[in-house]
């Protein structure tokens, strides 16, 4: 039996590989994919080529030792079933449901100590969002929302929902999020944010003097907005990964003067003001409980065969306007 892998060859140009399941040694097992998602703002920026091909996929993820640099397999929202065990596995392990970061396709091995066992009544659906959601966790223990606070969210993709959901269950005096695109700021809406609108819209600043405010749309030229929108001795998470893109920043008005704080927020570590309590697996743990209060298999707006993964992207690169979340079957 041979496994199949999604490959990003070049940009905008993606092969489904195929190649033997490799051996196993005695602490792996091999996990048969049930689902997979798109992580859409990482993944359209390899997919377009705008991913720094010198950087280092993940060091620490052992899926993802490798490159940016084409070809490589990506990918990190896997949740499939043990369908082998190495020797030194306790026959318990098969047929568990498991989640890994992994990149997309049919079939992979992986150490024991790479997979998480899922809850029982955790839907694989709701699960491969695991890694988005946890995401979202480290920026609220990065932005440390205190109660009564005006919080602003830039951006409702997928982690933008997910952190509007988390925030919306804190004590705060207000929640107001941006977007481009109406389906999304609806279901901003439905997660619980006060208010949900479109930057472009004129009148769109006087929502500012945020005491938290989140950048997550993806877009560096954002940043402008999120320091017009937040207050005097203010913090502005900066969540996204912007890759190969670059912008200029108007740092010579009332920036220089307002004390805001910029803070870089990646889910590879833990914020250091929480490292002496906090571990990533306690992190993980969370973010599991968060997935089944959250539900967010409702934010899947599409669903595609695994050979039929190029549509998808295709899908996602022009009309992003109609998507929220594409999940991969392989069923």
């Amino acid at each position: 039996m041979n496994l199949q892998s999604l490959i990003f060859t070049a940009p905008r140009t993606i092969h489904i590989g195929e190649s033997p399941i490799p051996n196993l040694l005695p602490h792996h097992v091999l996990v048969q994919t049930l689902r997979s998602a798109i992580s859409a703002g990482t993944e359209m920026l390899i997919y377009r080529g705008e991913a720094p091909r010198e950087l280092n996929a993940d060091d620490t993820i052992s899926s993802l030792s490798g490159s940016l640099a084409f070809p490589l397999k990506y990918g990190y929202c896997a949740v499939g079933k043990i369908v082998e065990c190495g020797r030194e596995i306790d026959p318990s392990w098969n047929d568990r449901t498991v989640f890994c970061f992994n990149p997309h396709e049919t079939h992979f091995v992986a150490s024991v100590n790479d997979v998480v066992p899922l809850p029982p009544d955790l839907d694989p659906d709701d699960a491969v969002f695991t890694p988005n959601m946890e995401t979202a966790v480290n920026f609220l223990h990065d932005g440390q929302p205190v109660i009564g606070e005006r919080v602003i969210v830039l951006g409702q993709g997928v982690v933008g929902l997910l952190t509007t959901s988390l925030l919306s269950r804190a004590p705060l005096e207000s929640l107001i999020t941006f977007d481009h695109y109406p389906p999304r700021r609806d279901l901003s809406l439905k997660c619980g944010a006060t208010l949900s609108l479109d930057p472009n819209e004129s009148d769109s600043t006087k929502y500012g003097e945020a005491d938290l405010t989140y950048e997550l749309s993806g877009s560096p030229s954002t940043l402008d907005r999120a320091i017009e929108l937040t207050g005097f001795n203010g913090r502005i998470v900066i969540g996204s990964w912007y890759g190969n893109k670059t912008t200029s920043l108007n740092l010579g008005g009332r920036f220089h003067r307002s004390r805001i704080k910029l803070i870089s927020s990646q889910v590879s570590t833990l914020t250091p003001e929480l490292m002496s309590r906090w571990t990533k697996a306690r992190r993980l743990d969370v973010a599991l409980k968060m997935l089944n209060k959250i539900k967010p298999s409702r934010f899947i707006t599409h669903r595609f065969k695994f050979r039929q993964a190029a549509k998808a992207y295709q899908l996602l690169d022009e009309r992003p306007d109609e998507v929220i979340q594409v999940v991969f079957d392989y069923d």
